[in-house]
């Protein structure tokens, strides 16, 4: 049975190591960071491209590590505005192997261009909510303040 010690082990051996955004039609690199921000302990702050708005998909790559076995990682985040959930998305990984380095990628699909909100008003206003999951037990949750420049 799982247990908050053992998501606490689990996180202390976790580190997001890199990620990027990409256009997902062209494979151009729009964003990237090796900032660990699945750490709970501060909003952290990304600076994205407002192009990135205009994608009709985009590519998110995440590289991490993890020095405990994680039976089944997954994510789910909830992306607010002003406060509101906007969007929420599910990921999954699967079965992460101890003492390994991983790369995943993901696409995420664009709202039809008719329902996406101009930069100017998204700015400093979007918080994205990560929550990372072993099966049913929650490890840790972050969350990261989007700008778009």
């Amino acid at each position: 049975m799982a247990s908050k010690p053992q998501a606490a082990e689990i996180m202390s051996g976790f580190k997001l190591n890199w990620m990027n955004l990409r256009d997902a039609s062209s494979g151009k690199v729009l964003w990237q960071s090796s900032e660990d921000v699945s750490k709970p302990d501060k909003e952290h702050v990304a600076r994205v491209p407002k192009k990135i708005l205009k994608c009709k998909s985009v590519s998110r790559e995440v590289n991490f590590s993890s020095k405990m076995p994680i039976e089944k990682l997954r994510l789910e985040q909830r992306v607010y505005f002003n406060g509101a959930v906007l969007e929420e998305w599910y990921f999954e990984f699967g079965f992460v192997i101890p003492d390994s380095t991983n790369t995943w990628q993901s696409i995420i699909e664009a709202a039809p261009a008719q329902d996406m909100l101009p930069a100017s008003a998204l700015s400093g206003n979007v918080v994205i909510e990560t929550s990372f999951y072993d099966n049913a037990l929650l490890v840790s949750t972050s969350s990261v303040r989007v700008f778009y420049v």
